[in-house]
């Protein structure tokens, strides 16, 4: 059965699922990951975005550190609430902020990181398929979903684990503090990606960082089953 996209609506709170076609690998390096985050925070901005100025500018606020520069304001498309990027898909948790913000949002950085990786691999046509989406209705739900997204790298570690849990629980949740490529290091207060990602919402609603790690060690040291899973996977 054919996936249909519901309507997007402003002001709700979604979790996205962004898979490559064929199960692509789409982060082979830590270039390719740097950029694709990169892209979901530059292209978060209905005006037009050109990365080469872009690269140009953030080139000399490393050269200039402590120099005010002209940076553009970027008129956000969404929120990006938390990230997680795997090798060969991603997980957003997005608010729309404007009319077809997402879907506008998702185009715009899955366009951008597409052409950068085609160039680099010398490599021709679509590299993403449709994203797909679930409205977050709960908070329940939101706090789920949150968690859903941060330990979806600990597949990276333990094959199967979402079925079978893991094998090795104390190991599996200093992998996720570790591991560099999601937004959760950032609700613990550990400062990597912080420019891309408005946390105060779900830190409130986690209970601050230590909720929020709370939330995350529970479900990895006691195997508890995400209540209503099936409004969160998307897999």
């Amino acid at each position: 059965m054919s996936y249909i996209r519901p309507q997007l609506a402003n002001g709700e709170i979604y979790h996205i699922v962004l898979r490559a076609v064929g199960n692509t690998v789409i982060f082979n390096d830590e270039n390719d990951y740097y950029r694709g985050i990169f892209s979901i925070y530059e292209f978060n901005n209905s005006n037009s975005v050109s990365i080469s100025r872009r690269r140009q500018e953030r080139k000399k606020e490393k050269l200039f550190q402590g120099m005010t520069l002209t940076v553009p304001e970027r008129d956000k498309l969404v929120d990006v609430m938390a990230f997680a990027f795997m090798p060969n898909h991603m997980h957003l948790i997005l608010k729309q902020l404007k009319d077809n913000g997402i879907s506008r949002f998702m185009q715009k950085a899955g366009t951008g990181y597409a052409t950068y990786f085609n160039k680099k691999n010398k490599r021709i046509g679509h590299l993403f398929g449709r994203f797909r989406s679930v409205l977050i209705k709960t908070d329940e739900q939101l706090q789920n979903t949150f968690v859903y997204v941060h330990t979806n790298a600990a597949a990276l570690v333990n094959s199967g684990f979402k079925e079978n849990g893991v094998e090795n629980s104390e190991e599996t949740i200093k992998f996720l503090v570790k591991y560099k490529w999601h937004s959760y290091a950032d609700y613990l207060c550990e400062k990597k990606f912080q420019s891309v990602t408005e946390r105060e919402f779900l830190l409130q609603l986690m209970g601050g960082s230590e909720g929020c790690r709370k939330a995350v060690n529970d479900w990895i040291l006691y195997k508890k089953d995400l209540k209503d899973a099936k409004n969160i996977a998307l897999e």
